[in-house]
């Protein structure tokens, strides 16, 4: 008997997509599947469906089937029955039918190999001048490490864990469950030993069998000058330790910076608000301000207007480069506030009506912005 002509059976031209040949494998597999159909050739049509699929499911097969037929394509079709295992092409559709969990005679899921242990984080709180000049710091982590007693085998002294019984040691087990498709096996991870293939017999008296204990650990960090609030420092390797035999994970310590009282940090610069007197802003005056490097002289030139910020070279916080090493230092600048007396003497009333008298009293309108005006374009990096 002449075989059918597989665009036939599966319904489809010869120029079929390949969207189109499996839509159509789908609906007939579903309607002619043994399980399911009524039908007295369901059999028959089903293998026809198997096979035709396969060939034009290949992209090589369909080519050598459009180019030679049938004889291009018997040595690798033809099988008799609908079989777990060589159907590369239909995998896929496997997939969707029953989800990830579906393994085909090909397929296995090896035991649990190891893992990465977890990282852990730890809040640190540092001084403002700390951030600008760096320190070093001891630190108590608690977490979990390989027991000392059992080595991490989870076993007690002098015994060895043994091979799980329900899953022969593989750390997995399949099961097998019947569709419209026929035998579906499934594969999971062993319930019992939890896919190490393992179980213990004798736990560990100190860690009871998990293979780690709890411990606190001190380490000293070191907080390279510059760090800002929020930074992240990692320490490679302080994490918790790994799953069999796998790597530990890391250690972030993340930096919170205590707000100073006089200072503001604004990127690299530092920023410090000052008040002067009338007499100093109109003569100028010489005073001496906080930096974080110790006390500094700052010149105030005649006629300073409140606002009006000074610039003080290198007393801001160091650059740090990707490598974690400094390229130089921000300024601090120096924002005026001039402060009109809210009382006088009656000295200083006669000295302030005198200067009065020299002034120009003509109300001019203002030209420039204002003090707050001036402070925000400043604090945005405007001004």
């Amino acid at each position: 008997m002449p075989q059918r002509d597989y665009y036939e059976i599966l319904g489809v031209s010869r120029n079929a997509t390949q969207v189109e040949i499996k839509r159509a494998y789908r609906r007939l597999a579903r309607q002619y599947h043994p399980d399911v159909s009524n039908d007295p050739d369901a059999e028959e049509r089903f293998k026809e469906l198997n096979t035709a699929y396969e060939v034009l499911s290949d992209p090589d097969k369909r080519a050598r089937y459009d180019r030679f037929g049938h004889a291009g394509v018997n040595a690798d079709a033809g099988f008799g029955g609908f079989g777990m295992g060589g159907f590369g092409g239909l995998d896929d559709i496997f997939e969707e039918f029953f989800g990830a969990g579906f393994a085909g005679g090909s397929r296995r899921r090896s035991r649990r190999g190891p893992g990465r242990g977890r990282d852990l984080s730890y809040e640190l709180t540092i001084d403002f001048e700390e951030a600008v000049f760096g320190t070093e710091k001891e630190i108590e982590i608690p977490r979990q490490e390989v027991c000392e007693e059992c080595r991490g085998t989870g076993a007690a002294p002098g015994t060895s864990p043994s091979r799980c019984p329900e899953c022969g040691g593989t750390g997995e087990v399949r099961t097998v469950r019947q569709t419209f498709l026929g035998s579906m096996i499934n594969v999971n991870t062993c319930p019992r030993c939890r896919g190490r293939g393992e179980i213990i017999t004798t736990p560990c008296p100190v860690c009871q069998g998990s293979g780690k204990t709890r411990v606190t650990r001190r380490l000293k960090v070191n907080i390279p000058a510059g760090v800002d609030d929020g930074m992240k420092i990692r320490i490679q390797g302080e994490g918790e330790p790994g799953q069999n035999g796998g790597p530990p994970g890391n250690l972030y310590v993340i930096i919170n910076v205590r707000p100073h009282k006089y200072f503001k940090r604004r990127n690299h610069d530092i920023l410090l608000e000052i008040t002067i007197n009338v007499a100093q802003a109109a003569l100028g005056d010489t005073i001496t301000v906080p930096t974080v490097d110790g006390e500094a002289e700052l010149i105030i030139p005649p006629g300073t207007q409140t606002g009006e910020s000074f610039r003080l070279r290198g007393k801001g916080f160091p650059r740090l480069r990707r490598d974690g090493t400094s390229a130089g230092r921000g300024d601090q600048w120096v924002i005026v506030q001039v402060v009109v007396p809210k009382h006088l003497t009656p000295e200083q009333r006669e000295l302030f009506e005198a200067l009065a008298e020299t002034l120009d009293t003509n109300i001019i309108p203002p030209q420039s912005k204002g003090f707050f005006d001036r402070v925000l374009d400043f604090l945005s990096g405007e001004g």
